[in-house]
Protein backbone atom coordinates (compact mmCIF):
# COMPACT_ATOMS: atom_id res chain seq x y z
CA UNK A 1 0.00 0.00 0.00
CA UNK A 2 3.25 2.33 0.31
CA UNK A 3 2.73 2.68 -3.71
CA UNK A 4 -0.42 4.53 -3.10
CA UNK A 5 -0.60 8.15 -2.38
CA UNK A 6 -2.75 9.21 0.47
CA UNK A 7 -5.59 10.80 -0.63
CA UNK A 8 -9.52 11.93 0.52
CA UNK A 9 -12.08 10.43 -1.44
CA UNK A 10 -14.40 13.53 -3.24
CA UNK A 11 -17.58 12.98 -4.71
CA UNK A 12 -18.26 13.17 -8.73
CA UNK A 13 -19.81 16.76 -8.95
CA UNK A 14 -20.65 19.27 -11.51
CA UNK A 15 -17.81 21.48 -11.91
CA UNK A 16 -16.29 24.91 -13.63
CA UNK A 17 -15.34 23.65 -16.85
CA UNK A 18 -17.81 22.69 -19.50
CA UNK A 19 -17.14 20.90 -22.77
CA UNK A 20 -19.08 22.38 -25.92
CA UNK A 21 -22.86 20.46 -26.67
CA UNK A 22 -21.81 17.75 -28.67
CA UNK A 23 -18.69 17.01 -27.80
CA UNK A 24 -17.46 13.85 -24.67
CA UNK A 25 -14.41 12.88 -23.70
CA UNK A 26 -13.15 9.65 -22.19
CA UNK A 27 -9.81 10.09 -20.19
CA UNK A 28 -8.32 6.74 -19.58
CA UNK A 29 -5.09 6.74 -16.38
CA UNK A 30 -2.13 4.76 -16.14
CA UNK A 31 -2.77 1.01 -18.00
CA UNK A 32 0.64 0.07 -17.96
CA UNK A 33 0.93 -3.17 -19.96
CA UNK A 34 -2.42 -4.44 -18.93
CA UNK A 35 -4.36 -5.16 -21.82
CA UNK A 36 -7.10 -6.81 -20.22
CA UNK A 37 -8.30 -3.95 -18.61
CA UNK A 38 -7.88 -1.37 -21.45
CA UNK A 39 -9.93 -3.71 -23.61
CA UNK A 40 -12.77 -3.58 -20.96
CA UNK A 41 -12.39 0.06 -20.52
CA UNK A 42 -12.83 0.53 -24.69
CA UNK A 43 -15.51 -2.24 -24.09
CA UNK A 44 -17.46 0.04 -22.04
CA UNK A 45 -16.91 2.98 -24.07
CA UNK A 46 -18.29 1.63 -26.88
CA UNK A 47 -21.56 0.68 -24.63
CA UNK A 48 -21.59 4.20 -23.40
CA UNK A 49 -21.98 5.09 -27.19
CA UNK A 50 -24.11 2.38 -27.92
CA UNK A 51 -26.47 3.18 -25.11
CA UNK A 52 -26.41 6.77 -25.99
CA UNK A 53 -24.24 8.60 -28.89
CA UNK A 54 -22.43 11.57 -28.67
CA UNK A 55 -22.23 13.58 -31.82
CA UNK A 56 -18.21 13.63 -31.39
CA UNK A 57 -16.49 11.11 -28.99
CA UNK A 58 -11.99 11.67 -27.69
CA UNK A 59 -10.61 9.21 -26.25
CA UNK A 60 -7.40 10.49 -24.09
CA UNK A 61 -4.92 7.68 -22.65
CA UNK A 62 -3.18 10.18 -20.11
CA UNK A 63 0.45 8.07 -20.41
CA UNK A 64 2.12 4.86 -18.80
CA UNK A 65 0.71 2.87 -21.11
CA UNK A 66 4.06 0.74 -20.76
CA UNK A 67 6.06 -1.24 -18.18
CA UNK A 68 5.26 -2.86 -15.04
CA UNK A 69 2.08 -4.89 -16.34
CA UNK A 70 2.52 -8.36 -18.80
CA UNK A 71 1.80 -6.94 -22.48
CA UNK A 72 2.90 -3.44 -23.60
CA UNK A 73 3.41 -4.31 -27.01
CA UNK A 74 -0.04 -5.55 -27.01
CA UNK A 75 -1.44 -2.21 -25.18
CA UNK A 76 0.31 -0.02 -28.11
CA UNK A 77 -1.06 -2.30 -30.99
CA UNK A 78 -4.39 -2.17 -29.77
CA UNK A 79 -4.72 1.87 -29.44
CA UNK A 80 -2.94 1.78 -32.83
CA UNK A 81 -5.39 -0.56 -34.32
CA UNK A 82 -8.66 1.48 -32.64
CA UNK A 83 -7.10 4.74 -33.57
CA UNK A 84 -8.05 3.84 -37.11
CA UNK A 85 -11.60 4.10 -36.53
CA UNK A 86 -11.87 6.10 -33.17
CA UNK A 87 -10.65 9.95 -32.75
CA UNK A 88 -8.12 9.00 -30.15
CA UNK A 89 -5.50 10.73 -28.68
CA UNK A 90 -2.48 8.49 -26.76
CA UNK A 91 -0.29 10.75 -23.83
CA UNK A 92 3.62 10.60 -23.37
CA UNK A 93 4.58 9.83 -19.77
CA UNK A 94 7.35 9.29 -18.24
CA UNK A 95 8.22 5.20 -18.86
CA UNK A 96 7.19 6.26 -22.79
CA UNK A 97 10.08 8.84 -22.47
CA UNK A 98 12.12 5.78 -20.55
CA UNK A 99 12.06 3.54 -23.34
CA UNK A 100 12.86 6.89 -25.66
CA UNK A 101 15.55 7.57 -24.01
CA UNK A 102 16.70 3.49 -24.07
CA UNK A 103 16.86 3.21 -27.52
CA UNK A 104 19.49 6.51 -27.92
CA UNK A 105 21.41 5.43 -24.29
CA UNK A 106 21.50 2.22 -23.19
CA UNK A 107 22.83 3.34 -20.07
CA UNK A 108 19.72 4.42 -18.83
CA UNK A 109 18.21 0.70 -18.34
CA UNK A 110 19.87 1.03 -14.86
CA UNK A 111 17.22 3.91 -14.29
CA UNK A 112 14.41 1.73 -16.23
CA UNK A 113 15.00 -1.48 -15.23
CA UNK A 114 13.60 -1.38 -12.20
CA UNK A 115 10.49 0.71 -12.90
CA UNK A 116 9.35 -2.06 -15.37
CA UNK A 117 10.94 -1.93 -18.42
CA UNK A 118 12.12 -5.34 -18.33
CA UNK A 119 8.09 -6.37 -18.80
CA UNK A 120 8.23 -4.38 -21.87
CA UNK A 121 11.54 -5.57 -23.11
CA UNK A 122 9.79 -9.54 -22.56
CA UNK A 123 6.65 -8.45 -24.25
CA UNK A 124 8.56 -7.09 -27.41
CA UNK A 125 10.30 -10.73 -27.79
CA UNK A 126 13.48 -10.18 -26.23
CA UNK A 127 15.38 -11.91 -23.66
CA UNK A 128 17.09 -9.79 -21.12
CA UNK A 129 19.28 -10.22 -18.50
CA UNK A 130 17.88 -8.80 -15.57
CA UNK A 131 21.02 -7.79 -14.33
CA UNK A 132 22.68 -6.94 -17.83
CA UNK A 133 26.98 -5.67 -18.69
CA UNK A 134 26.95 -2.58 -20.16
CA UNK A 135 27.64 -4.34 -23.86
CA UNK A 136 24.49 -6.15 -23.51
CA UNK A 137 22.56 -2.75 -22.39
CA UNK A 138 23.78 -1.93 -25.81
CA UNK A 139 22.68 -4.85 -27.64
CA UNK A 140 19.61 -5.06 -26.16
CA UNK A 141 18.82 -1.36 -27.21
CA UNK A 142 19.54 -2.76 -30.75
CA UNK A 143 17.33 -5.63 -30.21
CA UNK A 144 14.42 -3.48 -29.22
CA UNK A 145 14.42 -0.65 -31.80
CA UNK A 146 14.84 -3.91 -34.64
CA UNK A 147 11.78 -5.59 -32.17
CA UNK A 148 9.24 -3.09 -32.54
CA UNK A 149 6.52 -3.64 -35.05
CA UNK A 150 5.41 -1.24 -37.67
CA UNK A 151 4.36 2.18 -36.22
CA UNK A 152 5.43 1.48 -33.18
CA UNK A 153 8.24 3.73 -33.33
CA UNK A 154 6.49 6.63 -34.68
CA UNK A 155 4.34 6.17 -31.90
CA UNK A 156 6.31 6.66 -29.13
CA UNK A 157 8.43 9.67 -30.68
CA UNK A 158 4.94 10.78 -31.82
CA UNK A 159 2.71 11.13 -28.17
CA UNK A 160 2.14 14.66 -27.39
CA UNK A 161 2.91 16.15 -23.60
CA UNK A 162 0.00 17.51 -22.91
CA UNK A 163 -3.25 18.83 -24.72
CA UNK A 164 -5.88 21.39 -23.86
CA UNK A 165 -9.62 21.28 -24.18
CA UNK A 166 -11.38 24.34 -23.21
CA UNK A 167 -11.39 24.10 -19.46
CA UNK A 168 -9.44 20.99 -19.16
CA UNK A 169 -5.53 20.48 -19.54
CA UNK A 170 -4.17 17.13 -19.82
CA UNK A 171 -0.97 15.91 -18.97
CA UNK A 172 0.55 12.63 -17.51
CA UNK A 173 1.74 14.15 -14.43
CA UNK A 174 1.01 17.68 -13.72
CA UNK A 175 1.82 21.13 -13.82
CA UNK A 176 4.34 23.41 -11.77
CA UNK A 177 1.70 25.89 -9.99
CA UNK A 178 2.83 29.72 -11.19
CA UNK A 179 4.19 28.78 -14.28
CA UNK A 180 1.74 29.49 -17.20
CA UNK A 181 0.15 26.42 -18.88
CA UNK A 182 1.88 27.10 -22.45
CA UNK A 183 5.47 27.47 -20.37
CA UNK A 184 5.45 24.46 -18.53
CA UNK A 185 8.78 22.50 -19.55
CA UNK A 186 8.60 18.87 -20.58
CA UNK A 187 9.97 17.35 -17.32
CA UNK A 188 7.68 18.71 -15.12
CA UNK A 189 4.23 17.31 -17.62
CA UNK A 190 6.00 13.88 -16.95
CA UNK A 191 7.19 13.63 -13.56
CA UNK A 192 6.16 16.50 -11.35
CA UNK A 193 4.38 15.03 -8.03
CA UNK A 194 4.57 17.15 -4.77
CA UNK A 195 4.47 21.19 -6.07
CA UNK A 196 1.57 20.01 -7.95
CA UNK A 197 -0.51 17.79 -5.66
CA UNK A 198 0.16 19.85 -2.81
CA UNK A 199 -0.95 22.91 -4.73
CA UNK A 200 -4.26 23.91 -3.31
CA UNK A 201 -4.82 27.17 -5.43
CA UNK A 202 -6.84 27.74 -8.90
CA UNK A 203 -5.00 26.68 -12.00
CA UNK A 204 -5.73 28.28 -15.26
CA UNK A 205 -7.11 25.04 -16.43
CA UNK A 206 -8.59 22.09 -14.26
CA UNK A 207 -5.73 19.80 -14.53
CA UNK A 208 -6.23 15.90 -15.74
CA UNK A 209 -3.54 13.22 -14.98
CA UNK A 210 -2.22 10.11 -13.36
CA UNK A 211 1.48 9.30 -12.70
CA UNK A 212 0.66 9.07 -9.09
CA UNK A 213 -1.36 6.13 -7.82
CA UNK A 214 -4.31 6.78 -5.27
CA UNK A 215 -6.51 3.93 -3.92
CA UNK A 216 -9.37 6.13 -5.62
CA UNK A 217 -9.64 8.43 -8.52
CA UNK A 218 -8.85 12.10 -6.88
CA UNK A 219 -12.26 14.48 -8.50
CA UNK A 220 -11.04 17.31 -7.40
CA UNK A 221 -11.85 21.38 -7.99
CA UNK A 222 -8.49 22.20 -9.87
CA UNK A 223 -7.26 18.52 -10.66
CA UNK A 224 -8.68 15.19 -11.81
CA UNK A 225 -6.27 12.27 -10.96
CA UNK A 226 -7.49 9.13 -12.64
CA UNK A 227 -4.62 6.64 -11.92
CA UNK A 228 -5.77 3.76 -9.81
CA UNK A 229 -2.14 1.50 -10.06
CA UNK A 230 -4.30 -0.95 -12.53
CA UNK A 231 -1.01 -3.13 -12.80
CA UNK A 232 -0.99 -3.61 -8.88
CA UNK A 233 -4.80 -3.33 -8.39
CA UNK A 234 -6.54 -4.84 -11.63
CA UNK A 235 -8.81 -1.06 -11.78
CA UNK A 236 -7.99 0.92 -14.34
CA UNK A 237 -9.97 4.09 -14.32
CA UNK A 238 -11.92 5.57 -17.20
CA UNK A 239 -13.89 9.33 -16.65
CA UNK A 240 -16.42 10.71 -18.50
CA UNK A 241 -15.93 14.11 -19.32
CA UNK A 242 -19.29 15.84 -21.25
CA UNK A 243 -20.92 19.69 -20.25
CA UNK A 244 -20.18 20.16 -16.53
CA UNK A 245 -20.81 17.10 -15.87
CA UNK A 246 -17.50 14.31 -14.64
CA UNK A 247 -19.01 10.37 -14.68
CA UNK A 248 -16.33 7.43 -13.55
CA UNK A 249 -17.37 4.17 -16.14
Amino acid sequence: MSFFRKSVPAPVVARQPRLPAGLRVYAIGDVHGRLDLLDEAFGKIDRTELERPSERNLTILLGDMIDRGPDSQGVVSHILTRSKRRWMLAMRGNHEQYLLDFLDDPDILEEWGPLGAFNTLLSYGLKPNRAPTPEQRRQLSQDLRAALPPGHLDFYQNLPISFSCHGYFFAHAGIRPGVALDQQSPEDLLWIRDEFLGHRGPFERVVVHGHTPVVVPELLPHRINLDTGAYATGRLTCALLEGDDVVLL
